[in-house]
């Protein structure tokens, strides 16, 4: 055998580490450990679960570092959680328009994110943000179908390269208070980059175009940036709860 024939050989290893805590985070940990801090000299008793709510609150807006699968036929996840419903829905009204989705109705992936979920999101394709709308509303629980439309929300467009479009939305919960973004319209995007956070307890729909076979399935859970949601071309997934 050549040395051309040979299997590459990795020299490399991969070794596990604590994630970042996002800097969007550090405020509140600063703020949950003051009160810990303040409770060992006035409410003693309360001490040990307040240092485990500043050790929670820590965890809540961690930020691991993902590896996202490249392809354009690829849709990936943009929040970790348990995916609770998949149907094929209007379009929100709210995403129409020359810069949203031109579809009457698209298949709707909806990812739940409990409060022990990473929390931040990102886009699940890359290319430029067409459209960003935020709409306020209520905090009903996000496991709920209405949540979709009465909650306070945050659209998404991304239009990839080859001129497809995904769609996708935060949504506050019966927890989260405040959808942070940290992209905005006419940004060039990477698969996987991360564009938000919610907190604390939240939802993520993603309306896959199409010609996107959707690749999970009810009960599965998604890890942002590397779970493929859809795939341009491909059928669709089947799996077996056990």
């Amino acid at each position: 055998m050549s040395s051309l024939d040979k299997p590459p050989v990795t020299t490399t290893t991969v070794k596990w580490r604590f994630p970042e805590v996002h800097p969007e985070g550090r405020k509140y940990i600063l703020i949950a450990g003051a009160i810990a801090l303040v409770s060992l000299f006035v409410w003693d008793f309360a001490t040990w679960p307040l240092i485990g709510l500043a050790i929670w609150v820590a965890a809540f807006f961690r930020d691991p570092v993902r590896v996202t699968p490249q392809g354009g036929d690829l849709i990936v996840a943009p929040a970790d959680g348990l995916v609770t419903m998949i149907e094929r829905v209007p379009v929100p009204v709210e995403m129409a328009g020359e810069n949203g989705l031109s579809d009457a109705s698209r298949v709707r992936v909806s990812i739940f994110m409990s409060v022990f979920d990473v929390h931040v999101n990102r886009t699940p394709i890359s290319g430029t943000i067409r459209q960003v709308v935020y709409i306020s509303g209520k905090f009903l629980n996000a496991d709920l179908d209405k949540a979709s439309d009465e909650n306070e929300r945050q659209h998404f467009v991304v239009e990839g390269h080859n001129g497809r479009r995904v769609g996708f939305t935060q949504i506050a919960g019966l927890v989260a208070r405040r959808i942070v973004t940290f992209a905005k319209t006419g940004d060039i995007v990477a698969a996987g980059q991360r564009i938000g956070l919610i907190r604390f307890g939240s939802r993520v729909d993603v309306y896959l175009p199409d010609d996107a076979a959707c690749q999970v399935v009810l009960g599965q859970r998604s890890v942002a940036g590397e779970t493929v949601l859809g795939r341009v071309g491909g059928q669709p997934a089947s799996g077996i709860a056990q």
